[in-house]
């Protein structure tokens, strides 16, 4: 993929819209709340923007959401930090899906050959196009979520690299794959991966926790799938319900210094997300 800044998966209309679906308000109760026109309202959602300043503290108001990152939206700035503090490599791969783009993530030693992979893509052959030369094994293959775009590559990345376990959330369907323990910590090498049980966008959903067991006190990174992404989550295809319980108990959970890496967009911290995000309120 060309580089270049990275966009973020969601805009003010994307957020407004799943803002709407989690609120469980329809377009003319919003508006009698905020203020702001149904019509405004719809044509934000339908990414024409027409919106001020003050209609969208009034949206952020109705709607339960930050202001302060919803407004960033709004202007075409929303900030993303500074990845620092991991003890450990990060490779995001980048992958075409659609008219989106898809995140998977190998984590490993610095210059060591073996890494950890996080989610696969929609096929080996767009993988392998990120793929960093220096890494020929995997220790793991752990899946978020089975949708396509995240997992659509296993079998073909298994026929590369040959027996490497596979770890997928319970109920996800995928044939062979493991089930990690919630909340105990399962070491790989130097690595140590915790898995946390977070449905909503689909029923079957994990985020893994990866820490560096020879330098505790670096930043973990927080594998978020399609849970949170920079300035937004993501869609609650299975339950509003649950995603909404699931972010705030990650939120809980996570240590603030943590490195998340998302499904979609660019990586992003905690404790940014925390300030800034719309629906970490």
């Amino acid at each position: 993929m060309t580089a270049g800044p990275i966009p973020l998966e969601d805009e003010l209309g994307d957020v407004l819209e799943k803002a709407l679906r989690r609120s469980g308000f329809s377009d003319e109760e919003v508006a009698a709340r905020s203020g702001v026109t149904v019509g405004k309202i719809r044509d934000a959602i339908d990414y024409r923007y027409d919106l001020d300043a003050a209609e969208v503290r009034r949206l952020a108001g109705a709607l339960k959401l930050n202001e302060v990152g919803l407004g960033a939206l709004r202007e075409g700035r929303y900030p993303l930090p500074e990845i620092t503090g991991l003890p450990f490599c990060v490779w995001p791969l980048r992958m075409r899906h659609g008219v989106g783009v898809s995140n998977a993530y190998l984590v490993g030693e610095c210059g060591g050959s073996e890494a950890l992979l996080f989610d696969v893509g929609s096929s080996f052959e767009l993988l392998a196009r990120e793929w960093p030369a220096h890494v020929k094994s995997l220790g793991g293959v752990f899946l978020t979520h089975a949708e396509p775009e995240h997992a659509g590559g296993l079998r073909e990345v298994m026929g590369h690299f040959g027996r490497v376990p596979v770890f997928a959330p319970v109920g996800s369907g995928v044939a062979g794959a493991l089930s990690m323990q919630e909340g105990r910590p399962q070491s790989f090498g130097r690595m140590a991966v915790t898995s946390y049980d977070t449905p909503g966008h689909v029923e079957a959903h994990s985020c893994y926790l990866v820490a560096s067991g020879a330098a505790p006190r670096g930043a973990p990174l927080f594998v978020a799938g399609d849970l949170l992404f920079a300035g937004s989550v993501g869609g609650a295809y299975h339950c509003r319900h649950e995603l909404a319980r699931q972010l705030e108990r990650m939120l809980e959970v996570i240590p603030a210094a943590a490195v998340v890496a998302p499904g979609h967009g660019p990586m992003t911290t905690l404790a940014h997300e925390r300030r800034f995000n719309p629906f970490c309120i």
